[in-house]
């Protein structure tokens, strides 16, 4: 029974990740009963963050610079261990751990073809070049403790073995199921610090 208008922005705010229904009304009924400039600067902010962030050229980390994000253009990061992680926000999450220095590989997703991602959809292929033209001693495989999490990372294990490498997986001081954005610092500094070998 909302007008139409109202409807049309409970709709679109339900598309978002975790946004159900009764979510999507109570934030268009919040943007609605707001400052009217609350509308205009989350609408300015939207539109800004889409047309200026990309993906740096390097590690598919988000940027708004020309090619390549902070950390790839940080010559004092670590540059024989590269961290593979699911999305940004995983970054961010090792990041804010303080144990980790090296450099990253961001998926943009994990394998789940039950879900239509299939291994051509993630940055699999610039993965391996890479690795083939870097001087990687180490591949950490930090996604997910979660059954795609688990095949990606089987996966990847797999297209690395090749290359004389160790590669390792997060040790499981992450909870099982549990995503990166969820985990305390604490747990994350201890995951990456013991983390295990993978075997294929």
């Amino acid at each position: 029974m909302y007008p139409k208008s109202l409807q049309l922005l409970i709709k679109e705010l339900s598309k978002l990740p975790t946004i159900g229904e009764k979510s999507a009304s109570r934030l268009a009924y919040h943007i609605i009963n707001n400052d009217p400039k609350l509308s205009a600067s989350l609408s300015r902010a939207m539109i800004d963050a889409v047309e200026k962030i990309k993906q740096c050229s390097c590690c598919f980390h988000l940027t708004e610079n020309e090619e390549l994000c902070s950390i790839c253009s940080d010559d004092t990061r670590d540059s024989t261990v590269l961290c593979i992680v699911e999305k940004p926000i995983d970054l961010i999450a090792i990041e804010s751990s303080n144990e980790y220095l090296g450099r990253y590989h961001v998926l943009h997703g994990l394998f789940a073809p039950l879900r239509g991602m299939r291994a051509t959809d993630l940055k699999l292929v610039e993965l391996a070049q890479r690795v083939s033209e870097g001087s990687f001693k180490e591949v950490i495989i930090a996604t997910n403790s979660t059954l795609e999490g688990d095949a990606t990372a089987l996966y990847i294990s797999n297209i690395l073995e090749k290359y004389e490498l160790k590669v390792t997986r997060l040790a499981q001081g992450m909870p099982k199921g549990g995503e990166l954005e969820y985990v305390d610092g604490i747990t994350l500094s201890k995951a990456l610090s013991g983390r295990v070998d993978i075997e294929s």
